[in-house]
């Protein structure tokens, strides 16, 4: 399989990046410093990561926020302009298809940016609810994240009226004499910019942020590491067609307006399913788990309770850089999923005792002005 490749590729490569496949890109995963010091330059300045692999998509048109509302659980007609919302594609037994950031542009337009894994299948299922409304593919756009303490000053010097946004505003700006959107927002737990820029300009504006000084590249090891001690999820870990809202922690992202009391209830995917798991509950519960000792625990292990019995598995975990230690995340039976309960890993053989703990891992740093 051909991989394809970002806008930033030669970047990346002059920069003495290491090249991984993800999600059918060629990306980075760490530069000559290594993941924990990306990581932790990132939490304490400000780092730059390539996202182009993301899908974004504009949908314009007459009705076109009733058309989203069919898709996700999202109050999208209360959504202000140039205003922002994380929503979920659900499907119709209330699993997750994909988690995805909509922001406003107008009266009936709206930017959405979706995971690089799942934008064809997300496209695919925009098109088919569409009633009228324009879909354009913004497939000549890059997209970039400075994330970091530093990122608002080192906007403030490019663009003062960015640097103004608070977390999940965006604005149309000019950076570099080309027209780009910015957003703040971010999937660090950090204060942070989103920037949409055209693909032919993205290496020019890649360069002159890394010319500001506490501005570094930072690698996609080093972005699952900050998300994750942010306790955010990822899709194809956290979130999957087999999850709903209920189990992954995720309620807060379905509107009061779009709930059973709400002014407009339903109308989603999977919504009368997800009701009935707001009312009883799930069975299972994402937590955060904080691992004893230094030995890191993987993807796919087995948590155990104290008698031994299987009660869950992991779906994410790394080396906590800013916590530090060995952390990860994980579903298990609800009544296992408060925080200090003692259970343990099955590592190969080996029983490693773990925590559950309350998520974030360490305090999200987002400005609300």
């Amino acid at each position: 399989m051909t991989l394809l490749t970002t806008p930033l590729d030669a970047l990346h490569r002059e920069l003495g990046a290491k090249m991984v496949p993800f999600a059918g890109y060629d990306m980075p995963v760490q530069y000559p410093s290594g993941i924990i010091k990306e990581h932790v330059h990132t939490r304490a300045a400000a780092g730059l990561f390539d996202v182009s692999h993301m899908g974004q998509v504009l949908i314009e048109g007459a009705g076109s926020a009733a058309m989203l509302e069919s898709l996700v659980p999202v109050d999208i007609e209360a959504l202000g302009v140039n205003r922002q919302t994380y929503a979920l594609f659900t499907n119709a037994q209330g699993g997750v298809m994909d988690d995805l950031i909509i922001t406003r542009w107008g009266e009936d337009k709206f930017f959405l940016v979706v995971n690089a894994g799942c934008k064809e299948q997300d496209i695919a299922h925009l098109r088919a609810h569409l009633d009228g409304q324009q879909l354009t593919v913004m497939a000549e756009q890059a997209l970039l994240a400075l994330q970091g303490p530093a990122a608002r000053q080192v906007m403030r010097g490019l663009c003062p009226a960015a640097a103004e946004l608070v977390f999940m505003q965006g604005c149309h700006a000019t950076l570099d004499g080309v027209d780009v959107y910015i957003t703040c927002s971010g999937y660090t737990g950090e204060d942070g910019f989103e920037i949409s820029v055209p693909a032919a300009a993205a290496q020019a504006l890649a360069r002159s942020l890394l010319a500001i000084a506490p501005v570094e590249a930072i690698g996609l090891g080093a972005r699952d590491s900050l998300r994750l001690e942010a306790g955010l999820c990822l899709y194809g870990h956290e979130l999957t067609q087999d999850i709903d809202p209920v189990q992954a922690g995720l309620v807060w992202s379905i509107s009061k307006a779009r709930r059973p009391d709400g002014e407009r209830p339903g109308g989603f995917p999977g919504a009368e399913v997800i009701f009935q798991r707001m009312a009883a509950g799930a069975p299972l519960r994402r937590v955060g788990l904080a691992v004893q000792g230094k030995r890191p625990v993987r993807d796919g292990q087995a948590v155990l309770d104290t008698r031994g019995r299987q009660v869950g598995s992991i779906c994410s975990a790394c080396f906590g850089a800013s916590v530090p230690g060995p952390i990860a995340m994980a579903y298990v039976e609800r009544e296992l999923g408060e925080p200090g309960t003692e259970l343990t890993v099955d590592v190969r053989g080996t029983l490693l005792p773990v925590t559950v703990t309350r998520m974030p891992f360490i305090p999200q740093r987002y400005y609300r002005g």
